[in-house]
């Protein structure tokens, strides 16, 4: 199977490979508050909520061949291969998986127990300079390979399967606590919020958070946050994007953009 093939997947799965690439940072970033096992959806006014559903602002259009919940393993091991399925994805729940994933990018935390991708292996490095702790120098380059492989996709191969999967995904975002939100609407904003993701300055500093407790920490690197307020405040998505480095984070949010263009309509918000 050709290399397109299997990156246009992983952009479906990932929002063109961030699911892939929050992994890679998320296990060795700092958690500063607990995970919730799903979505929380924000609360809105009660006349808002009187008010009905509002209007699909990016419709899909339907697919040809919806994928049933039953196919959906099948789907992705004729795409990938089932070694690479096994590797690389959660396939139990996965529609939910990726719901929660795709509207939890957005938000401050993306719990990894509803992941739809499994672990990869390395660890956050830190430099330590004069003033203060930053990210090591080294680390952008551990992800250009994905960075690559997303860039190899056939975009608008990647729109077809997510079309396909769209109804599965539809249902699972209404069960997760929005049944009167279309979820093509919310991966929409939130591809939105990540190219808008503001340009950081490098290298990025970093604070140590202290932790008190007569037993020392065995693994001081997920306790670092930014030293930057600004950046600290940034939605996970962002932060991930902020972390992969300049070069990296371009090339990502420009094959967002190809991708925002194949589902949805009007220009991003930025």
């Amino acid at each position: 199977m050709s290399s397109g093939v299997r990156a246009a997947l992983l952009l479906i799965l990932g929002i063109a490979v961030a699911g892939m690439v929050i992994w890679w940072f998320s296990i060795q970033a700092p958690a500063p508050a607990p995970a919730v096992p799903v979505a929380e959806p924000p609360q809105l006014p009660a006349s808002s909520a009187a008010a009905g559903p509002p209007a699909i602002e990016h419709p899909l259009e339907e697919p040809a061949g919806p994928l049933a919940a039953g196919q959906v393993d099948a789907a992705l091991t004729e795409l990938l291969g089932r070694k690479a399925v096994t590797s690389f994805l959660q396939t139990s729940d996965f529609p939910r998986r990726f719901a929660a994933t795709v509207d939890n990018l957005g938000r401050a935390h993306a719990p990894v127990a509803l992941w739809p991708v499994n672990p990869t292996g390395g660890r956050f490095t830190v430099q330590e300079l004069p003033d203060g702790p930053v990210i090591g120098a080294d680390n952008a380059a551990r992800y250009t390979p994905l960075v690559l492989l997303a860039e190899s996709a056939d975009t608008a191969r990647a729109a077809q399967l997510y079309r396909r999967m769209y109804p599965l995904l539809q249902r699972a975002y209404e069960e997760l606590g929005y049944p009167k939100r279309y979820f093509n609407d919310r991966l929409v904003e939130v591809i939105d919020t990540l190219l808008a993701t503001p340009e950081a300055e490098y290298p990025i500093k970093l604070r140590l958070v202290e932790v008190k407790g007569p037993i020392p920490s065995e693994r001081p690197w997920v306790r670092y946050e930014y030293a930057d307020p600004a950046l600290e405040s940034l939605t996970a998505g962002q932060k991930i994007l902020v972390r992969a480095g300049p070069v990296n984070a371009r090339r990502l949010k420009a094959k967002l953009a190809e991708f925002r263009a194949q589902v949805a309509k009007g220009a991003a918000r930025r």
